[in-house]
């Protein structure tokens, strides 16, 4: 494998100066894994595979950042996203599924991020037996402000690309995260 397929060597770049898709170029198609002709069996899946492991390590490498910066663990930065992330608010045993921890676990993960400012939890419903988790106004500054370099670098390299390339590489991730939820381990 080259070095620019590792995110280590020089980028190749297009004709119109974009940067060549992982596994593009020179002999692309022909190593293993590839199919050697076109559609999803020619992707070069080593060379895919590789850059999908990098963007985990570097965003991985930021919420850890995050985290230590908060006096918080990776783990209570996962609940965090997941209650940001969910359409309605969270319930801790929904949060527990989702993270798959034990109850005790998310208990003192809920407490750290109330503790920390980041969350509140509430008994809206009508069945005050159910508490909802609430992600904090005022903590979202914070992370806004953390995280905007992350921001800032994901605009520029949407910018690489036009709207059709991003639409489908918005399909490729859903239909990823969608096969990678029924995975159990």
């Amino acid at each position: 494998m080259t070095s620019a397929e590792h995110g280590t060597g020089p980028e190749r770049r297009t004709g119109d100066g974009r940067p060549e898709p992982a596994g593009a170029g020179p002999g692309a198609g022909s190593g293993p894994g590839s199919g050697g002709g076109t559609g999803p069996a020619a992707v070069d899946l080593p060379a895919f595979a590789v850059q999908l492991r990098r963007t985990t390590r570097e965003v991985n490498r930021l919420v850890h950042g995050f985290a230590a910066a908060q006096g918080l663990h990776p783990t209570d930065i996962q609940a965090l996203t997941a209650v940001l992330d969910s359409p309605e608010p969270l319930t801790p045993g929904r949060l527990r599924e989702h993270l798959g921890l034990t109850s005790g676990a998310v208990t003192a993960c809920l407490d750290r991020l109330e503790k920390a400012g980041h969350i509140r939890r509430s008994r809206e419903s009508a069945d005050r037996r159910v508490v909802h988790i609430h992600y904090v106004a005022d903590a979202r500054t914070a992370a806004r402000r953390y995280f905007r370099p992350l921001a800032e670098a994901t605009g520029r390299a949407l910018e690489r690309f036009d709207e059709d390339e991003l639409a489908v590489a918005l399909r490729f991730l859903a239909a990823l995260n969608e096969e990678l939820g029924e995975l159990h381990p």
